[in-house]
Formats: C-alpha cells, structure tokens, sequence
C-alpha cells in the first residue's frame, strides 16, 4: 500500500501537459477560475485552463434523478434564477435554470469530457449520497477514457463519504477538507489512506504543516488570491494553493 501511495502522489502532479519547476507550489483553481468567470461552470474551467493551473477544484452534488452536477451551494438561489434545494432538482429541470453570465449547471460528465485530461480534478464531494456515483463515474472515465486513477483527486469535509468512497475505490487519492480539529483531521485521513489535507491558510502554522508531511500528506491550502500570501505559504512548505485568480499566485 505504501508503494501504491507514492506512486499516486507521482501520477498527482507529474504526468504530460502539466508544466513542472522543482519544488514550486501547486495552482489549483477554485471552482475554476471563480474571479473571473461564474464559479463551476465550463467557461471558468476554460478560463482557469487558459490561465496554466495544475489542476481544477470543483464541487459535486448528486441530485434527485441520481447525476452528479457542478455546484457549490445546497441551495440553487444565490447563483441562479430559480430557487430550493439542488439535490431536489431532476436533470431536466436543473438544466432549465440560468446561472449568472447566462450560463447552465454542467454535470461531472460534462466537466470531465471537457477538461479531457488537460489537467488534474480536484473533486470535492458535497451533501449526501455522491461517494458510490462518484467512484462509478470516475471508473468510467479510467476505464474508458484513458484518465489514469492519480489524475484526480477526490475530498470533502465528511468522513462518512470519504470512507465510503475509499471502501469502493483503493486507488484514487483522498483529501480531507480541515476544520479546526487538526488531531481529527489527521485521524481521519491516515484512517482513509489519503494523499492530502486541503487547509484554510489563515489558520494554518509552519508546526502544522510540519506535521501534515510527518504523517505522509500533501498540504493544500484555500483561498489564497495575493502572490504575498502565496509567497509567505509557499516559504512555510506549503504544497499549493486553490485560487479564484490562478494568475495573480503563479
């Protein structure tokens, strides 16, 4: 299993299409690039593409007909002329709605079709019931696509899904998505297996950081969009940075 993770953590950041530089920090954008273009949609996936990053970080939701969609928020209304809950919506219906800039909810299928293996996905799991759709559209795209298991990587704050999905699929790293509980966290990630804690930056110290890669993770941090800020992280070890503006940080 130790060899098995190493090699992941390899496949994470060093397959083709990905400039590489030694120990420079990661570019992971947020939602995209969220800053620039509405947040988990395919003209912010473009952008943030366009933009160089190492990988994109998108947030799933399974919704009531059973696909998994591009979204952040539980509910549809700060971002779209409808209203309730995401996971009450068929695709159907979903799909009728306007996003701000005229845009439409993608689905993981879409958003992976179009990143076509340009670049690492950052998949975070959001509300209930995403980890057993999650491991069966991620398997398709290995199986079928030519996507290998280390270009993605899959996180969430649950432990319960992050569990659930480690339980069906051995080889995809994991990220656990911190609170304030580092000891729990920590606990929670070597029990799953993970590559990676994902981090807020204005809590994080040099000691945790240092303690993240003793116990054998990566250390990802949010939302960092100053190169000052990103400068100071990439000094205390940090391994990268999820962004809104993947330019003003590379």
């Amino acid at each position: 299993m130790q060899r098995l993770f190493f090699f992941l953590l390899g496949l994470l950041f060093c397959c083709s299409g990905c400039e590489q530089s030694g120990n420079r920090m990661k570019i992971i954008g947020h939602r995209g690039a969220m800053g620039y273009e509405t947040e988990n949609t395919l003209a912010s996936v473009d952008k943030a593409l366009e933009l160089g990053v190492d990988m994109i970080q998108i947030d799933v939701f399974r919704i009531r007909s059973g696909e998994l969609v591009v979204f952040h928020d539980p509910q549809v209304d700060r971002l779209t002329n409808g209203n309730g809950a995401v996971q009450s919506f068929n695709l159907l219906d979903l799909k009728s709605l306007l996003l701000d800039g005229n845009h439409r909810i993608p689905t993981l299928q879409e958003v992976l079709q179009h990143v076509d293996r340009r670049c690492r996905v950052n998949i975070e799991m959001q509300g209930e019931g995403v980890a057993e759709t999650l491991d069966s559209v991620l398997d398709y795209h290995i199986e079928k696509k030519g996507w290998r298991p280390g270009e993605f990587l899959v996180s969430g704050e649950d432990r319960h899904e992050l569990g659930g999905f480690r339980m069906q699929n051995p080889e995809i790293p994991l990220a656990v998505v911190a609170g304030d509980d580092l000891p729990e966290v920590l606990k929670t990630a070597t029990g799953i297996d993970a590559s990676a804690i994902i981090a807020e930056y204005s809590v994080l110290t040099r000691e945790d950081v240092d303690r993240i890669h003793k116990a054998g993770l990566l250390v990802f941090c949010r939302t960092v969009n100053t190169r000052s800020t990103a400068d100071q992280l990439h000094k205390m070890g940090v391994d990268g940075v999820l962004t809104d503006y993947p330019d003003r940080v590379n």
